[in-house]
């Protein structure tokens, strides 16, 4: 091929490609245009310039030149029909109707579990408690041997606990936090002891796997049942209602001695008995029992000289009763239009 006839072939390019380029009247003909004049592989330019490698090599720069002049044009042009067709596809739609209403947002809000710990905290902050935390994963000891558990407990067996090693596991209550406090401060002691615990459970809509816990403990001097009955009762009074009715039925737990569960009056059905009660007329809110002397022993604590009380509830439960949820499962879905109707 000779200069000249290259040279022509790029003019023809540039005569003709304006043209073209000015029809394209959407985007998939303005592709199909690009395509046809500058694409790498059937481009017309590219055609074009497979002829370059025949040309006598002083007549190569020359050439070069050129076609580099005529691919800046047609890619000038391409783009400001590209950009001329983008335009007006954005105006051609239907108009914007600014008077209609804005689509509705959700607002999150304080998760359930989290506003009756708050208010559980509050509550025994006014009697003179204080909150202590600490580790979820715990070794067997403070999980089991300090709190009284036989060798042989149930709850130690691997179809009940989390085991993370021979001698580690991940708490299955908060009442470890209970003797690392003791452990570390005299008393008088007033706790509430906060936190998540784990457990082999199945989920379903009354079980979880892993769950909140609020446990209490009391240890001082001529600390008595007594004592238990009455701040815990008072606990009742301020958290459901001045009216509430409580009773509290003998229960067995290995850390405490004796051991009782606490009922309210069903909210529901106001004692008349419901599903929410098992037709009872009662709920279970807590368990709780004078501190097992071998707990206090095996804190570094002369049981001679101090006695204790403590309990433990489930924040999620008492969420469960007091706002009315059917299913244990939904605490855990973080949907956001479930949490927005417990907004203040």
């Amino acid at each position: 091929m000779s200069l000249a006839a290259f040279l022509a072939s790029l003019d023809q390019l540039a005569t003709d490609g304006p043209a073209r380029i000015a029809a394209a009247d959407s985007l998939e003909a303005w592709s199909e245009v690009r395509n046809a004049l500058v694409g790498r592989q059937a481009g017309r330019l590219s055609e074009i310039m497979n002829g370059l490698g025949a040309l006598a090599k002083e007549d190569r720069r020359e050439a070069g030149q050129r076609a580099n002049a005529v691919k800046q044009a047609l890619e000038g042009a391409l783009e400001e029909r590209r950009a001329a067709i983008a335009a007006a596809a954005a105006t051609s739609g239907p108009a914007l109707d600014l008077t209609m209403p804005g689509r509705r947002t959700w607002h999150g809000a304080v998760h359930p579990v989290s506003l009756v710990i708050d208010e559980v905290i509050e509550i025994f902050r006014e009697l003179g408690f204080t909150v202590a935390l600490g580790p979820e994963a715990e070794t067997s000891w403070y999980n089991f041997g300090a709190l009284n558990f036989p060798a042989d407990h149930p709850a130690m067996d691997l179809h009940d606990t989390l085991y993370l090693g021979d001698d580690q596991v991940l708490r299955t209550h908060t009442s470890p936090v209970q003797v690392r406090t003791l452990q570390q401060y005299p008393p008088p002691v007033r706790i509430l002891a906060p936190g998540n615990v784990y457990r082999r459970d199945f989920f379903d809509a009354s079980h979880a796997p892993m769950f909140a816990q609020i446990e209490g403990l009391v240890v001082d001097e001529g600390v008595t049942f007594a004592d238990l009955k009455a701040t815990l009762t008072h606990f009742a009074h301020r958290f459901f209602s001045p009216t509430t009715r409580t009773r509290f039925r003998p229960s067995f737990f290995p850390f405490t001695e004796p051991s009782a569960e606490m009922d309210v009056a069903c909210g529901v059905c106001a004692g008349s008995g419901c599903a929410v009660c098992k037709h009872s007329g009662w709920v279970e809110i807590l368990g709780s029992g004078m501190v097992h002397p071998a707990v206090l022993e095996a804190a570094g604590l002369d049981s001679e000289r101090y006695t204790g009380w403590a309990f433990g509830m489930g924040p999620a439960r008492t969420a469960i009763s007091r706002y009315g949820i059917p299913d244990i499962r939904i605490l855990y879905d973080s949907d956001v239009r479930f949490l927005e109707q417990f907004a203040r």
